[in-house]
């Protein structure tokens, strides 16, 4: 039969390219599904990852979808190398995009906004997805409850708190009912970057955390700490790491940049609050984050496999009359080829009689 054996040394080189053979693998197994759906597999492909590009209009909808995926993978990346599981980055999104949508729906109402109103929204937004962090870590902190458990749970807390909200308190006098706020002054929408187009400067928000996450991992004290915490907890407290400041560190910093996602949603393509603020780039943030290897630099290019993955769905869906699905069963395509690469990379197929 057949057993996984490990290798003794396993390549370096194609640890790194993993995440490339699964993309690949990725676009072959969606022909397959074209063929399936009796749709030709070559003109499925091209909509799902061509369409979105053949012009300026395209390249923009696809950096609306990098950017909150970007924040939050890179939140998520640092986490995961402190070893805690953070999985409740939607929740922290959602009540980003609570605190921040309502601070700015209270300033718009006797200002003309401007930068620094815009930079007040955000900061609110900011510290709304600290404080539901903060919750988790406090639970894990103080009770060793399950980070996993307690984040993904308080998910659902936050999206039924938001559903309150816009139903009630929050909800548009003037929307006919409708289940969402009032829209937002321009004065305090995001600027965009393009004309003619929606992408606005939530994209250089992105990189520029990118590039800060990068430094504070690779070049900080605090990151090396951090990452020493999670990768031998023993050799970190025989040298004096707190696993505690690790911790509180890494979920601070995950829920601060997956409100900032969310309140950049509210201020920039949606302008106002609605119940369903983010189509599921928390999670989908996930799979960013494993396939860029877990680096500030390497998320950029999965983010833009992923934003690719959520435009060509919906082009896909108007198109060629695939289902909504679509999208999910491509992110979980990817999620798999990429398992399924780095178990053959650390381990070999063996027959045994």
């Amino acid at each position: 039969m057949l057993k996984l054996e490990a290798r003794t040394n396993p390549s370096t080189l194609m640890a790194w390219l993993s995440p490339v053979l699964a993309v690949l693998l990725t676009v072959l197994c969606g022909a397959l599904l074209f063929i399936a759906l009796g749709k030709n597999p070559l003109t499925g492909l091209a909509v799902f990852f061509l369409e979105p590009l053949k012009d300026v209009r395209g390249w923009s909808e696809v950096g609306i979808k990098v950017a909150p995926l970007l924040m939050i993978a890179i939140g998520l990346a640092v986490c995961f190398r402190a070893n805690v599981f953070n999985i409740g980055a939607e929740g922290q999104l959602v009540v980003g995009a609570i605190t921040g949508g309502a601070a700015g729906l209270y300033f718009d109402q006797g200002s003309g906004g401007g930068p620094l109103m815009i930079s007040v929204v955000l900061i609110a937004g900011m510290l709304g997805g600290m404080a539901w962090a903060a919750i988790t870590a406090f639970l894990r902190d103080r009770f060793n409850a399950s980070e996993i458990l307690v984040s993904l749970m308080l998910v659902y807390v936050a999206q039924l708190l938001l559903s309150y909200l816009v139903h009630g308190v929050l909800k548009d006098p003037d929307g006919f009912n409708f289940p969402q706020s009032k829209m937002l002054s321009d004065g305090y929408l995001l600027p965009i970057l393009v004309p003619h187009t929606r992408l606005h400067v939530g994209i250089l928000l992105a990189l520029a955390a990118s590039v800060l996450g990068w430094i504070f991992l690779s070049k900080s004290v605090s990151g090396f700490r951090l990452q020493v915490g999670g990768m031998a907890p023993l050799a970190a407290r025989y040298a004096g790491f707190s696993s505690r400041k690790s911790l509180w560190t890494s979920m601070l910093v995950c829920g601060a940049l997956s409100g900032l996602a969310g309140v950049c949603e509210v201020i920039g393509p949606i302008g106002q609050l609605t119940p369903s603020v983010s189509p599921g780039y928390g999670f989908a943030a996930i799979i960013v984050a494993y396939v860029g290897r877990l680096h500030p630099v390497g998320v950029i290019f999965s983010s833009f496999i992923m934003a690719l993955f959520y435009i060509g769905g919906e082009l896909a869906q108007s198109r060629l009359g695939m289902p909504s699905a679509i999208t999910g069963v491509f992110q979980g395509i990817l999620l798999f080829a990429l398992l399924a690469c780095d178990v053959l990379i650390r381990y070999q197929l063996r027959w045994r009689k």
